[in-house]
């Protein structure tokens, strides 16, 4: 991918294009696709996906995912800002991408429309990183759509993605639809809709769940949703952990589908480090070298 083939939204300022550039090539290692670790369950979770029955016990340590954003092959790394603040400093070659907002899993959507307000402002971030000296290329923030407090949400995700790309960041949002009115969280109609809200927003890419249809194949009907997408980039959420042969089979099906990447959390740092690393290389081998199934899992292996 050439510097010419990055597709510089207006936003951007004219000083901050090539910063913006620079960082979209480096988070999708001049792929234009994006290999997204997703580090930020320790608040969405709590430890839940950190402890417990088929984890790995290395799981349990907040740095193990730093080392494993390290040793393994990714583009950038999502987490919250306080661990990248309290890790970074030894993990300075991790390229960051910061979660803005986070909300626990505590109170369910069946209880009450969920929410997840901004926990910092960018002009903060944008002082942590000229402070740091860390490579954060990034911001990601979650909106649920459906729920009764999705107006604050939109707005706040407008106005990050102003202003980050008015610092030449790149803005990841997550999108779920969730709440009291939503029935089915994978319709593919309704996740459809969910990548198109993000392309209103001037995000660069959407990170969504992969649909579900009866008695449909998820590959194809997940097209409807790369096309609302337009020019904003879509990846999928990598669930719960499953067992590698499935995952890598359905991400190679995503990729095919026109999906623009990954973004894998449980699926790498519920198993031992040595694993993860084999997993993230495996991850990156079909998401980044446009390789097979077979040949990635050969790297598993």
């Amino acid at each position: 991918m050439e510097k010419e083939d990055v597709l510089v939204p207006l936003d951007v300022p004219k000083d901050k294009r090539d910063k913006y550039i620079e960082n979209y090539h480096k988070i999708t290692l001049n792929s234009g696709r994006l290999m997204l670790f997703a580090g930020d369950q320790k608040i969405e979770h709590l430890n839940s996906d950190f402890y417990g029955n088929g984890i790995h016990p290395d799981d349990s340590d907040p740095e193990h995912l730093f080392r494993i954003a390290c040793k393994g092959k990714i583009g950038v790394f999502a987490t919250q800002l306080g661990l990248i603040a309290r890790y970074g400093m030894n993990y300075r070659d991790i390229q960051y991408l910061v979660k803005i907002n986070s909300k626990t899993n505590l109170v369910k959507a069946d209880q009450k429309d969920p929410i997840s307000k901004q926990q910092i402002d960018m002009d903060q971030l944008i002082e942590f990183e000229s402070n740091c000296g860390l490579k954060i290329l990034g911001v990601g923030y979650t909106i649920y759509l459906g729920s009764e407090f999705e107006a604050e949400m939109l707005r706040e995700a407008t106005q990050i993605i102003f202003e980050a790309h008015k610092y030449g960041l790149i803005v990841v949002l997550w999108i779920y639809p969730r709440g009291k009115t939503v029935k089915d969280e994978r319709a593919p109609h309704l996740i459809a809709g969910a990548a198109g809200v993000a392309a209103c927003l001037g995000a660069d890419f959407v990170k969504v769940n992969y649909p579900k249809q009866k008695e449909k194949e998820s590959k194809e009907i997940f097209k409807e949703a790369i096309k609302a997408a337009g020019r904003t980039k879509v990846i999928c959420a990598g669930g719960s952990s499953t067992d590698v042969k499935t995952f890598l089979k359905t991400l190679h099906d995503q990729i095919e589908s026109g999906a623009a990447g990954n973004a894998t959390g449980r699926n790498i740092h519920q198993k031992g480090l040595n694993d993860a690393i084999k997993m993230c290389n495996a991850i990156y081998a079909i998401t980044i070298d446009n390789l097979s199934v077979e040949k990635a899992l050969t790297l598993w292996e």
